[in-house]
């Protein structure tokens, strides 16, 4: 039987289509680079406002750029998971095909077909991940696999707008909510995993704390507080169980041990990333209580922004270098992406709290957030378009 290495390394279409990855990550980038600028330039009046506004970016950010990167890392992850051959050639093409059409799609204004093309991609996304799940036995990421039909059915949601406003915007907050689970579950194993072997390199002890029930409280406390967001954003129970998933997220990830790695940014940035999950909880509960000291917008950016953005980039970088045999480090050059997407996450969480330089401050947390992303771009594509390229430092 063909191991997954194989299947790698025989096959001998585009080297593009060669892992989940490789086009995906590329795409995303790039969109993420487009779609932002494209949403300010609406704000400021140079491009049609009706259609380019608030709900298409939030749709774009959440559904469009986050599922690319999602599909990306599941089908590289998902064969290591299960064991099972990985979907290259023709299947990914197709797969990068649908997904490249709802980006399109969605930027035509009142197509009345975009829903259609948008909506499912994340529906045959999750039939073949299923499938893999399934098919391999692999019981433990059933979870991973309700999250991304959630998202999906998020996503029908989310196009109910015309109809129905409120229902639009329940399936936004439920695709944040499921973003931010998905950051909190498998963050909660890769941060610490990579972590550990780094320190391990290194001959430095006490390593990572293990996974404990603690972690599982973690987890529990935010499920509930994030589906109470999702139903009641507004209340005050809400704003309890979200600052209390703040803290707990806050001593979950000191049990890590971030600060010791400052030494390799490629390890660093995913504590980072996650340090931006625990804010975003935390800043999201704490405007909801009546303390009237924190914006909604602080906290809803702080998630997206930050930990979506941060956090992305962070596996991104990694899981590139990692299956194209690169060297994990991260270059100068690499670091260059993680500063540019922290600027641009913090310019966003402050800009609400400085009413009078909102604008500036939202078009230079643009300017440096999406510049992360063209960086990405321009210093991994030339690894993911090819079979083996090294990368200068």
């Amino acid at each position: 039987m063909t191991s997954t290495a194989e299947r790698y390394r025989t096959y001998q279409g585009p080297a593009l289509f060669s892992m989940g990855f490789r086009p995906f990550f590329v795409l995303a980038a790039l969109w993420a680079a487009i779609a932002v600028p494209v949403w300010v330039a609406a704000f400021n009046g140079w491009l049609p406002a009706e259609h380019f506004n608030r709900d298409w970016h939030a749709h774009e950010m959440v559904f469009g750029y986050l599922s690319g990167v999602i599909a990306g890392f599941l089908l590289t992850a998902v064969p290591n998971w299960t064991g099972r051959l990985p979907v290259t050639g023709a299947p990914l093409m197709g797969l990068v095909t649908l997904w490249c059409a709802g980006r399109v799609a969605m930027l035509a204004p009142n197509f009345a077909l975009a829903p259609v093309f948008d909506a499912s991609f994340l529906f045959v996304f999750a039939l073949v991940i299923a499938r893999e799940i399934i098919a391999g036995r692999n019981v433990r990421n059933i979870p991973v696999l309700a999250l991304l039909c959630v998202l999906a059915t998020a996503n029908v949601l989310s196009h109910l707008r015309p109809f129905d406003p409120d229902l639009a915007l329940l399936g936004e907050r439920i695709g944040i909510g499921v973003v931010s689970m998905l950051v909190a579950l498998i963050g909660g194993r890769i941060v610490p995993s990579f972590t550990r072997n780094w320190m391990a390199k290194q001959r430095m002890a006490p390593e990572p704390v293990a996974s404990s029930r603690f972690d599982a409280i973690a987890l529990g406390v935010a499920a509930i507080a994030l589906s109470l967001w999702a139903a009641m954003p507004t209340h005050f129970a809400t704003g309890l169980m979200l600052t209390l998933a703040g803290v707990l997220h806050l001593a979950r990830l000191a049990r890590w041990q971030g600060w010791r790695t400052h030494a390799e940014p490629l390890v660093l940035v995913l504590h980072v990333g996650y340090l931006w999950l625990c804010l975003g909880l935390l800043l999201s509960g704490l405007a909801i209580l009546p303390l009237g000291v924190v914006p909604a917008a602080s906290g809803l950016h702080a998630l997206t922004a930050g930990a979506f953005g941060v956090m992305t980039l962070a596996v991104m970088t990694r899981a590139s270098l990692g299956h194209t045999g690169q060297p994990l480090t991260a270059t100068p050059r690499i670091s260059a992406i993680y500063w540019l997407v922290n600027l641009g996450a913090a310019l966003r969480v402050a800009s609400p709290l400085l009413p009078d330089m909102y604008a500036p401050m939202l078009a230079a947390s643009a300017f440096a957030w999406s510049g992360a992303f063209v960086w990405f771009v321009a210093v991994y594509a030339p690894l993911l378009l090819r079979r083996r390229v090294t990368i200068s430092r």
